[in-house]
C-alpha cells in the first residue's frame, strides 16, 4: 500500500517496540518518518532520529520543530512514548505516580501541543495515541499504569472534540499485552519467566501475546487518509481480551 505517499509522520518512542514497528510500517507505506526517542542512536535510514525527553517541554518543542523542518511539514503524530508500572494503589509512592503520569500523560500533551501548529496546516492531519487495554479493563497489579492509560483514553476523546473542526483527527489504540522489550524485562524479573509468560498469554482469548507489528497495523489504519471519517475512536488490539468471555476448553 502507498496510502501515506507524500505524508510526513512523527513517532515518539520510535526506537524500539511498538514505536519502531509503527515508524517502519509508515515508511514502507510511503511516509517520510521522524522518530523521537531518548536514545535515537539505533534509528536507521530512511527514518530520521531526534533525541527528545517527553518530560521536558523545551526538549520536546525543539525536537518537534527540528523534525517538522527536516520533513518539510507534519501530517501524522503517533504519541507512543510511555513507561510501565506495577503494583496496587498502595505499592508506589507519590514520586513514582508523578513520574509515570509525567511520561505517559503529560508527555503526550507536550508532544501534541508542539505538533498541532504543524498539523493544522495539513490536509490529512491525524494523531494516534497509544493507550492500553488497561484503560478499559481492570487488571491486577496495574493501578498506576491503568490510571495513566485511563487518562490517555479520556484525553483522546477530548482532543478529538477540540480539533475536529481544525481538520485534525485524534484516535487511540488499546493494545493487550504486547510482546515488547518492556514485557521482556518484566518476564526476566519474574521468579519463573516461562510460567509468567504462559499466564499472560492465557488471559488473552487468542492464547498469545499481541505483536508489535499488529499494533503498528492498527495505528496505520487510524492514521491513514483512508480513515478520514474516523475520529474519537479507541481500537482494541488485544486478542479479544476486552470483549470476549470464552468458556473453558471442553465445556
Amino acid at each position: 500500500m502507498t496510502d501515506f505517499e507524500g505524508l510526513k509522520a512523527l513517532v515518539t518512542g520510535g526506537a524500539s517496540g511498538i514505536g519502531r514497528a509503527t515508524a517502519e510500517l509508515l515508511a514502507e507505506r510511503g511516509a517520510q518518518v521522524a522518530v523521537l526517542d531518548l536514545d535515537p542512536s539505533c534509528v536507521e535510514k530512511p527514518l530520521l532520529g531526534f533525541r527528545a525527553d517527553v518530560t521536558d517541554d523545551t526538549s520536546v518543542r525543539a525536537a518537534v520543530a527540528g523534525a517538522a523542518e527536516a520533513l518539510g511539514g507534519l501530517d501524522v503524530l503517533v504519541n507512543n512514548a510511555g513507561i510501565g508500572a506495577q503494583g496496587t494503589v498502595e505499592d508506589n509512592d507519590d514520586d513514582e505516580w508523578r513520574r509515570v503520569f509525567d511520561v505517559n500523560v503529560l508527555g503526550m500533551v507536550r508532544t501534541a501541543r508542539a505538533a498541532l501548529p504543524h498539523l493544522r496546516r495539513s490536509a490529512h492531519a491525524a494523531i494516534v495515541n497509544t493507550c492500553s487495554i488497561a484503560a478499559t479493563a481492570g487488571l491486577p497489579q496495574r493501578a498506576l499504569y491503568s490510571a495513566t492509560k485511563g487518562a490517555v483514553h479520556s484525553l483522546t476523546l477530548a482532543m478529538a472534540a477540540d480539533h475536529i473542526r481544525e481538520g485534525v483527527r485524534v484516535n487511540c489504540v488499546n493494545p493487550g499485552t504486547a510482546d515488547t522489550p518492556w514485557i521482556g524485562r518484566l518476564l526476566d524479573r519474574a521468579s519463573d519467566p516461562a510460567a509468567e509468560r504462559a499466564a499472560l498469554e492465557a488471559r488473552q482469548p487468542a492464547g498469545r501475546l499481541v505483536s508489535a507489528a499488529e499494533v503498528a497495523g492498527a495505528i496505520a489504519y487510524l492514521a491513514s487518509p483512508l480513515s478520514g471519517a474516523t475520529t474519537g475512536t479507541s481500537l482494541a488490539v488485544d486478542g479479544g481480551m476486552q470483549g470476549l468471555r470464552l468458556r473453558p476448553v471442553g465445556q
